[in-house]
This record gives C-alpha cells, sequence and structure tokens, in this order.
C-alpha cells in the first residue's frame, strides 16, 4: 500500500500533492501503513479514503481504486449504517465502538452478510480541530456466522436426543430450524415411503406453509412438474442445487429475516450410514447475502446428518416399542398357556394319586416290599409335580387378574404356630431348632387361608433348604395397624447384589449352596405376590454366611380388601393336605442316615470288595443329590457293577480319593461342588484324565449337550431317560475306557490338544469380559453427570447462574456416549469390511475448523491451549463427516493425554499432491515399545497418565481405517513418556484433473 500512495496521482485528489499535506495527516497515514491492524481512515470534508495492507481483504474487488477515493462512494452500499457514526465523530470529536456489526458489503461482486467489531476515532489537523477519523477493526464474520449454525446444530441435538418417534422428530426440526432463518429462509422435509416406490411426502416444513405450490404434500415419482428432484434423489441421492425459484413462487418465495429471496435452494438426502437409498431429503433455502462455498455445504450436511441420525433413533425407539409390546402380548399368551396346561395336568396327576394312595394304603403283603418302595417314590414325585402345577396356576390366576381369593377373620397367631408346627419334624431332622414365638393378637386378622399357608410353608421350605446349622425362628408381632411375620435362619445368607431380585419369577441365586439344587425359583415370587394380594409386604435382609430374615407385613382390619371378598368367621381346615408336598421335599433333602423316615439304603451303598462268591466287577461312583434319581440308577446298575451312590461332588471326590473308579455318573447340578467343579477335579489327579465320565442333567438341548462335552466329559445323558439307554452308555465307556489305556500315549496327546483349546477359548472368554467391563464402564461414566445435573435441575437446585453450565454438561455428556455408540458401530463395520464412504470435493480446513470448535469447550474445561495454523485452501475429495471424526478422535486424544495447562496444537499445511495434518500435545508422551500398537484394536498405553486411562482403546483404530480407505497414511511420533506426542495424517489434494 506504500508503494501504492507513492504512485498515486494526489493532485488529481482534494488533497493535493502530498507536500501540501498538513503533519497531522503525514503522521496519521504513516501510522496506518506500518500497522498490522486492519485500518482505514478518512480525511477533510470529502473524507478521502486510505486503507492499509490489512484492509484489503475487507475491500474485496474494490482495491485499489478505493484509495484517494470518498469514503461516501466506496463504502455507499453502507453508507446509512456507518454514515451516522462518521458525522457523530466529526462533530463532537468522541469516538465510537460497535461489536460484530452487521454490514451488507458489496466487495465480491454481490451484496455480502459480513460482520465486524471497529471503533471511529477523530483526527485532528494541526491547528488541532477535528479534519478526520480513523477506524480500527476487526472483521468477525466466520466466527459469528459458524457460532450462529454451531448453536443451531447445537440445540437440534439436544432436542433430538428426548425425539422417541417420528412425530417429535419433525416437531423438534419445525421448533429448532424456524429460529434460525438468516441461514435457513425456509425449509421442506420429505421421506420416501416405506413400499420402494419412491414417493416422497412432506413431513416438516418452516418458513413456508405447507399447502404452497413449493411444498406438495405428496412427490410422485418421475414427476416432471414437481417443484424439487425427488426422482433424482431417490436413484443416486446425490445433493443438488436449484435455482430460479419464482417458478414455484406466484410472489417472492420466503425471505426469513432479510430484505430480499433466496436465490437458491439446496436438495440435500437424508440417508443413514448402511443405507443403499436415502430415506427423504432437505429441502434448504440459502442465504442470499452468503455464498454457498464448502462452510456453508458442511453445515447444511451437518443439519442433514442430525436429522438422518434422529429419524434413525426414532425408528429403533419404535421398533423396540413394537418389540416390547410383542413381548407382552407373548407374556399374555404364556400366562394363558400355563393356566390351560395347569389345568390339563391337575386330571392326570389326580387319577395317578388316587390310585397310588389306595395301592399304598391296602394291607400288609398286598404287595411286595420292593413295589411298595417304588410306589413310595412315584407317589412323593407326583405330589411334587402337583405343588409345581398348582404354583403354576396360581400364578396364571394372579396375572390374569381371576385371583378368587376370600378373606376371614381368624386367629392368625394359633394358625401361624399350627402351619410352623408341620414342619417340625423335617426341621429336627436336619439338626436344626425350631424356635416359635407367635404371642396372641389383641383381634382377629383378615387372610385368605390357603394363601397365608403357602406364604408360610414357602418361606419355611427356604430356610430349611439353605440352612446346614443353627435354627430357623417364626414370629408373629402386631403393630399399631399390621400384623408382621417373621421367618428367620442361621444359613448361607444370600449375596447383597442379589437381594434385589429375591422375589422375581424364576430368579434363583447362582452358587448359592443349599441341600439341593432342585427347583422351579417359583416359591419367593409366588410369596410375594400372595402378600400383595393382602395389601401388604415382603421384604429380605441377610448377612452372607450369616443368615436371611424374610418379613411379611400385612395390614389389620378390612378397608385394604375388597368388600365382595370378605367371608364370615370359620375354623380353618387342618394344613397338612397343602403341607404334605412341602415336608416331603424338605425330608429328601436329607441324608438317608438321618432320616428314619425314609427307605433306608442296604449295605450295598457303600463299597464292597469282591469275594470267591461275588467275582470282582467294575466300580461306579454315582454322585446326585436327589434321593429318588440315586436310588434308582444305583438299582439299575447294581446287578452288573459294585456301585457307591453319594449326595454331592464333595462326597464323590472323597470316594475317588479312597480308590479310582472304573466311572463316574455324576449329576451337573449339586450342592457344595457340581458336575462340571467333580469333573475338573478328577481330571487334575494323577491317573483321573483316563477314568470316564458320564454327565446327567436335565438341561436339554444341542448347545447344552455341547457344553457338557466340550468340558472334558466323555459322554452326556438328558433326565429324563431310558434304563437301557443308561446302561447301554455305561457299558459303552467302559469299553471305550479299556481301549484307552491301550493307547495312553495317543490319548494324552489329543488331550494336550484339547486342553490348549479348552486355555485358548477361557483367554478369549476373559477378553471379552474385560471388554464388557471396560464398555459397562465408559457407557455409564456419560450417564453419572447427565443424571445427576437432570435431577438437580428436576428439583429446582440448580441457581440461574449455573444454568448454563449444567446444560453444557448434559449435552457434553450426551455427545460423549453417542460417539462411544457410533465408534462401536464404526469398528464392526470395518470388522465386516462394510465401513461406507462418500467422497465429494471439500475443503479439508472447513472440516478441521468444525471438529475444532466441537472439542474445545473440553479443553477450555481443562485449562488447554488449543492453537490452530490452517491453510485457507486444502482441497479433497473425501467424506466430510468421516474426515471431521477423524480429526475428533486425534482432538480428543490429545485432550484426553494432557495435563492442565497444557498445549495441543492442530496444523494444516498443503505440501505438493499431499494434506499434511498434525496434531501435537505436550501431554504424556508415548514409550517405545508402545508406538507401533498405537492404532491396533482394543489397545490402550500403560504407561500414559493413569488417572486418564479410559476409554475402549477404539478412537485411533478408526482413524487409521478412516484415513487408509481415503488412500491416506496416518502414524504416530512421540521423544517418550512425559515429552509428549505428535499424530500426522498424510491425504492426496483435489487435483485440477480429478
Amino acid at each position: 500500500m506504500g508503494a501504492l500512495m507513492r504512485a498515486k496521482d494526489w493532485a488529481a485528489t482534494p488533497l493535493g500533492p502530498p507536500e501540501h499535506w498538513p503533519q497531522s495527516l503525514k503522521t496519521a497515514v504513516h501510522i496506518l501503513l506500518t500497522s498490522r491492524y486492519a485500518m482505514w481512515l478518512g480525511w477533510g470534508e470529502d473524507l478521502t479514503f486510505f486503507y492499509n495492507d490489512a484492509y484489503r481483504p475487507t475491500l474485496g474487488i474494490k482495491h485499489p481504486w478505493a484509495l484517494g477515493s470518498s469514503t461516501r462512494v466506496v463504502w455507499a452500499e453502507i453508507w446509512r449504517d456507518i454514515g451516522p457514526r462518521i458525522e457523530t465523530v466529526l462533530q463532537t470529536g468522541e469516538a465510537t465502538y460497535d461489536e460484530a456489526l452487521l454490514l451488507l458489503l458489496e466487495r465480491s461482486g454481490f451484496a455480502e452478510e459480513t460482520y465486524h467489531t471497529f471503533s471511529y476515532s477523530p483526527l485532528a489537523d494541526d491547528t488541532g480541530k477535528v479534519a478526520g477519523m480513523l477506524c480500527v477493526v476487526t472483521e468477525e464474520t466466520k466466527r459469528t456466522i459458524g457460532e450462529r449454525r454451531m448453536a443451531l446444530l447445537r440445540e437440534l441435538a439436544s432436542n433430538l436426543a428426548s425425539a422417541n418417534t417420528q412425530p417429535e422428530v419433525f416437531a423438534a426440526i419445525e421448533r429448532q430450524v424456524s429460529g434460525y432463518r438468516k441461514d435457513l429462509p425456509f425449509t421442506l422435509l420429505y421421506l420416501f415411503d416405506h413400499d420402494g416406490s419412491g414417493r416422497a411426502r412432506l413431513m416438516s416444513a418452516t418458513g413456508v406453509r405447507a399447502s404452497h405450490p413449493s411444498a406438495p404434500t405428496v412427490i410422485e415419482p418421475e414427476t416432471a412438474a414437481a417443484p424439487w428432484p425427488a426422482h433424482e434423489l431417490w436413484t443416486d441421492a446425490a445433493p443438488t442445487l436449484v435455482g430460479d425459484l419464482t417458478r414455484w413462487f406466484a410472489t417472492e418465495p420466503p425471505t426469513g429475516e432479510w430484505d430480499r429471496p433466496p436465490a437458491q435452494v439446496a436438495v440435500i438426502p437424508i440417508k443413514s450410514q448402511g443405507q443403499e437409498r436415502p430415506a427423504g431429503f432437505l429441502v434448504a433455502a440459502l442465504n442470499p447475502y452468503c455464498r454457498y462455498g464448502a462452510d456453508y455445504a458442511g453445515f447444511i450436511d451437518l443439519l442433514a446428518g442430525q436429522i438422518a441420525a434422529g429419524l434413525a433413533n426414532a425408528r429403533a425407539y419404535e421398533e423396540e416399542r413394537r418389540r416390547a409390546e410383542a413381548l407382552t402380548e407373548l407374556d399374555r399368551a404364556k400366562t394363558a398357556f400355563f393356566s390351560n396346561i395347569s389345568h390339563e395336568f391337575r386330571t392326570p396327576l389326580t387319577l395317578m394319586l388316587g390310585p397310588l394312595e389306595e395301592t399304598l394304603a391296602g394291607p400288609d403283603g398286598s404287595i411286595s416290599d420292593l413295589a411298595r418302595e417304588q410306589l413310595q417314590m412315584v407317589h412323593r414325585n407326583s405330589l411334587r409335580l402337583l405343588k409345581l402345577v398348582n404354583d403354576l396356576l396360581d400364578f396364571s390366576r394372579i396375572e390374569a387378574g381371576r385371583v378368587e381369593a376370600h378373606y376371614q377373620p381368624i386367629d392368625l397367631a394359633a394358625y401361624t404356630a399350627e402351619l410352623t408346627s408341620v414342619f417340625r419334624t423335617a426341621v429336627e431332622r436336619a439338626g436344626l431348632q425350631l424356635v416359635v414365638d407367635c404371642a396372641p393378637l389383641c383381634e382377629p386378622v383378615y387372610v385368605d387361608c390357603d394363601m397365608w399357608e403357602k406364604i408360610v410353608l414357602n418361606l419355611l421350605s427356604n430356610a430349611l433348604k439353605y440352612t446346614f446349622a443353627g435354627k430357623i425362628s417364626v414370629s408373629l408381632i402386631a403393630g399399631a395397624k399390621t400384623v408382621q411375620l417373621a421367618v428367620s435362619d442361621t444359613g448361607t445368607g444370600i449375596p447383597e447384589h442379589e437381594l434385589p431380585h429375591l422375589f422375581e419369577r424364576f430368579h434363583r441365586v447362582e452358587g448359592a449352596r443349599g441341600r439341593t439344587h432342585e427347583g422351579s425359583g417359583i416359591g419367593l415370587s409366588l410369596v410375594a405376590e400372595l402378600v400383595k394380594l393382602h395389601g401388604g409386604t415382603v421384604e429380605a435382609t441377610s448377612v452372607l454366611s450369616q443368615g436371611s430374615t424374610f418379613t411379611v407385613t400385612v395390614p389389620t382390619g378390612t378397608a385394604h380388601l375388597p368388600r365382595e371378598r370378605l367371608g364370615t368367621p370359620s375354623a380353618p381346615v387342618s394344613p397338612m393336605p397343602i403341607a404334605a408336598p412341602y415336608i416331603e421335599d424338605a425330608l429328601h433333602w436329607l441324608p438317608p442316615a438321618v432320616n428314619a423316615a425314609l427307605p433306608v439304603l442296604g449295605p450295598d451303598h457303600f463299597f464292597v470288595v469282591g469275594t470267591a462268591d461275588r467275582p470282582q466287577k467294575a466300580r461306579i461312583v454315582l454322585a446326585d443329590d436327589n434321593a429318588d434319581i440315586r436310588d434308582y440308577v444305583r438299582r439299575l446298575l447294581d446287578t452288573h457293577y459294585t456301585v457307591e451312590a453319594v449326595a454331592d461332588g464333595v462326597e464323590a471326590l472323597a470316594a475317588i480319593d479312597r480308590a479310582l473308579p472304573d466311572l463316574v455318573l455324576t449329576d451337573v447340578m449339586m450342592p457344595r461342588l457340581d458336575g462340571f467343579g467333580l469333573l475338573a477335579a478328577l481330571r487334575a489327579r494323577p491317573g483321573g484324565s483316563d477314568v470316564p465320565i458320564i454327565l446327567l442333567s436335565a438341561r436339554a438341548g444341542e448347545s447344552s449337550r455341547i457344553e457338557g462335552l466340550r468340558s472334558g466329559a466323555d459322554d452326556y445323558l438328558v433326565k429324563p431317560f431310558a434304563a437301557q439307554e443308561l446302561l447301554a452308555r455305561v457299558d459303552a465307556n467302559l469299553a471305550l475306557s479299556r481301549l484307552r489305556r491301550h493307547s495312553a500315549q495317543v490319548e494324552r496327546e489329543a488331550r494336550a490338544q484339547a486342553e490348549q483349546a479348552q486355555q485358548q477359548a477361557e483367554a478369549a472368554n476373559r477378553t471379552k469380559d474385560e471388554f464388557l467391563a471396560i464398555l459397562g464402564h465408559e457407557l455409564r461414566t456419560p450417564l453419572n453427570p447427565i443424571i445427576g445435573w437432570t435431577q438437580m435441575l428436576r428439583r429446582g437446585k440448580v441457581p440461574p447462574d449455573k444454568l448454563d453450565k449444567a446444560l453444557e454438561v448434559i449435552e457434553r455428556n450426551a455427545r460423549l456416549q453417542t460417539q462411544l455408540i457410533d465408534d462401536l458401530l464404526d469398528v464392526s463395520r470395518i470388522m465386516r469390511g462394510s465401513l461406507t464412504i462418500h467422497p465429494r470435493p471439500i475443503t479439508l480446513s472447513s472440516v478441521v475448523g468444525a471438529a475444532t470448535e466441537a472439542v474445545r469447550s473440553l479443553a477450555e474445561e481443562k485449562q488447554l491451549e488449543l492453537v490452530e495454523l490452517l491453510e485457507a485452501e486444502v482441497p479433497l475429495n473425501a467424506d466430510s463427516t468421516r474426515m471431521q471424526q477423524v480429526v475428533w478422535n486425534l482432538l480428543i486424544n490429545a485432550i484426553k493425554f494432557t495435563p492442565s495447562g497444557g498445549r495441543i496444537q492442530i496444523q494444516l499445511e498443503h505440501q505438493d499432491d499431499r494434506a499434511r495434518l498434525t496434531v501435537s500435545d505436550s501431554g504424556a508422551g508415548i514409550s517405545p515399545a508402545f508406538l507401533p500398537h498405537m492404532f491396533e484394536r482394543f489397545r490402550q498405553a500403560d504407561t500414559r497418565s493413569t488417572r486418564e486411562q479410559t476409554g475402549l482403546g477404539l478412537g485411533l483404530y478408526i482413524v487409521r481405517s478412516v484415513v487408509e480407505a481415503h488412500g491416506g497414511q496416518v502414524w504416530a511420533e512421540s521423544e517418550g513418556e512425559g515429552k509428549g506426542a505428535t499424530f500426522t495424517v498424510l491425504l492426496p489434494v483435489l487435483t485440477s484433473a480429478g
């Protein structure tokens, strides 16, 4: 500009030759030219225009003719805005100041939306009179427009996050987009029909009424008169610019917040990743005062992407809702099925139990002792089956709302004591003490007697099942308006994390030590339902290894009960008919040696050495906690083999240690040590690898069989089984065992290979478990601040000055969780080779800038200096969304491992035919040993800041995959731990040849 001023013929201007200028003007011009800040000044009555090099971009095509011209001519298009300010300075000698003032400059051949922060200051001549003015200016156009667009995207994302249905998505779009009419004077959102016809339907409109000719409700496929290219978008999904809008608007198109209509409309497909065809398209009218460049296109693309994500989430939510409705319907059908099948079971069970009881009640000698023993076993198990059927029937009635309770006033203390007494024999035979404390109550209590019996008996049965020493206590205490039943034991206790699930249907505590593993998981859940029908509650408290207490609280009086269900006082019937199945079950949990009421096993129950009268036979160890199954199988095998029958895996190991058997036959589910534990212990003993083992289990299905065989068992037999099948399999496995001993070396090698495969599978499972643990942590971490701030907002505990911070924290953590889910989906696509890239001409600097703005708040929160060194134009043929993902991941990685007060620099350079992007930090650095593994899936450095060691190790893996998919390279460098790190990305630029 100094050279231009020297070459200027100033004699032709009102100021005349420079040698005649006042010294004050020369000084002002000197200050102007030597400043690197954008400045211009006007001097004299004509306000002759001077400016420096830093101001040239603001003038645009007006350079250089503006030099020496009148300021009124130079800025004629904005004189109505700046003229009054200049006149104020000249007349009063007082400076003005404006921040981010909108000025429509014609510096590029058209009126352009620009924003400037500037001050007008007076300039005095040599006499001290105001003779001109000086402008010091900063252009804020990119920042102002960028913040405005980011605000829309941020607010829309926040609203879409809570939109669960498509109508809610459309409402959120209209609500947010309608508030940003400068960038989007009007918008239309169309979705294609799901039938594949290509028919598009209008779903949302802002700035234009839905009945307008430009916004048809339906656009049929290949309609020539349609205003928007719906068919072209349906077939190739390419973004389109549409001009000549007067064709569809009888008057001017909607102007939004401007004084002139838009000249162009961008039509952008709405397409989620993985879809071949777009779900619809967005019609976005463009700002008439802004050129449609890379930044504008990127903003529209991000808007379309958010809409696509919102629609995808809504579709997923609606699918989930439909699945939930289907599951509810399935549950109703299941309840009806249980009700019907329970009724059907009761008929044959009645026909079974009746003749059995008549036969067993016959005179001595009417049937043989062996037949009586077998019929007693059938009778006991028929009672068990009837109890289970009754429980299922009770559940079906409760769920269907068809329960027929009859509440009558009874002496609840006496009745509860009587119910408890029927369990005394079983409790005392188990070596336990039964303590009953049911003091008389001052008034009768209304209960359904049958239901109360099931409540008490289930709780007593549960206590006996899990108590091996000590006592079981039953107490009934009157409260102010309630009666409280407590059943306590000194048993094995319940883990704390299991307590909330105790009363769920079919729930069983995994790994609990009990007298048997049999059970359906119905008892406690039935108790909860029956107590609820009495208007009461049930809860459990427990200390592991010390015992548990179940407390039932029911109201007294009748106000809580249906009046039509109330009955008159009557004597309760004997509890024995209902109690019998519970007692039979409990007695058969006990060892035969302490249960005189049960058939005592003969002397052949123990191991018998062969004698001269009885030759040595193959020895089998049989382990099953069900006494009937144990006796039945022992009798089947006794004719051919020597059988030692035991109740669980611990006793089986003791028998094995006494003498190695020829075969082990074991149930899978047993107390203390189950079948898999017994299998592992047997294989670990000397010679145990040569002993065949057959697993017995009630778990049917191919997967259960495979699980058993893979665990090292020789065979797997599903209950119920045929006697001949059991004998055949035992005989076959014994024969194979003899063959195996002749080929021991081959067997050992094969087993070694199997063990190696098992170890690899276990290692893979451990890796998976670790990954799932980390994933759970990462998914929960953003939820904690979201839930915390949300609860505080709901309770009104957030002060007004903290409201913005609360919303910012909620939004940021929601974005973090969305990014984590997107990363997991991307990794899945990468592993399947289905990662989609949609390249198009873009400017990398705009992508980098958008990603940097997205993480700036995180950097500021950590007090990090974020430095951008970006070249203005680096053209690429790339997927803008994917490239922003690359930059975002690199910046997040740098922020994560840079301590507070550190520095992060992102630099973009154009080097020959390559774009070079580097992200450098002053953080923890990378050890040389870990550098080669930086971009591997699920890998995390252990040597970096331990406080920041979170994440799934996916970000850099995705970065490498996306960069390589664009034909680029990425690598990391570091001088060592504590010396920072630099990540470099090289990408091919877009040349003129394409």
